[in-house]
C-alpha cells in the first residue's frame, strides 16, 4: 500500500461508510491532504474538492476570505485554522472540512513562527483543531508530517461521530 493510501484509507473508508462527503483548504501541506484523500479507490464517493491556499489573494479567492472574516484571529493559530475548515466545508457544501495552515520552511514565516509548525482543523458534525510542532526544517518532512497529521485528525473526528 502506497504511503497516501496509507494515510487515508480509514479516513476514506469511514467518509463513504457514512455517506458523508470533504472539502479541503490547505496551505503548506501544498495538496497533499488532497492526494491523500484521492489516493483512495472511490474517493469521487466522498471527495468534494479542494484548494492550495499559500497566499492571501487566494485565500480571499478560492474560499471567500476577507480581512474582516479573521480580524482578532492570531495567524497560524487554532482558531485561524478552524475559520478556514468551516469555509471549505460551507464552499462546497460538504459534511466535513479539514484545514491546514503552516510553515514547512526552510525559513519561518513572516509572523515569525519558525519552520515546523502547523495548526489543523476539521469542522463537520463534530469540530477538532491540533497544532504540530516538529523543531524540524525540512520543508518535505514537514509537509508529510502535517498531512499524516490531517488524516489522523480527520480519522479521530469521523471515528468520534460514528461512536455516538
Amino acid at each position: 500500500m502506497t504511503e497516501l493510501i496509507r494515510l487515508s484509507a480509514v479516513a476514506g473508508q469511514l467518509l463513504k461508510d457514512a455517506k458523508q462527503t470533504i472539502a479541503v483548504a490547505e496551505s503548506s501541506t501544498a495538496g497533499l491532504i488532497s492526494a491523500a484523500l484521492l489516493a483512495v479507490p472511490g474517493a469521487s464517493a466522498y471527495y468534494k474538492g479542494g484548494t492550495v491556499i499559500y497566499t492571501l489573494e487566494s485565500r480571499r479567492e478560492l474560499l471567500g476570505i476577507r480581512r474582516e472574516d479573521v480580524a482578532g484571529l492570531e495567524p497560524l493559530t487554532t482558531a485561524m485554522v478552524l475559520q478556514f475548515a468551516r469555509r471549505a466545508r460551507a464552499q462546497l457544501d460538504a459534511d466535513w472540512g479539514i484545514a491546514e495552515l503552516g510553515v514547512a520552511g526552510p525559513a519561518g514565516s513572516r509572523y515569525g513562527h519558525p519552520a515546523g509548525v502547523s495548526v489543523l482543523a476539521v469542522a463537520g458534525p463534530t469540530e477538532s483543531t491540533i497544532l504540530i510542532e516538529t523543531h524540524d526544517e525540512d520543508r518535505e518532512r514537514n509537509m508529510w508530517a502535517f498531512t499524516g497529521a490531517a488524516m489522523q485528525l480527520l480519522e479521530e473526528a469521523l471515528q468520534s461521530t460514528t461512536q455516538d
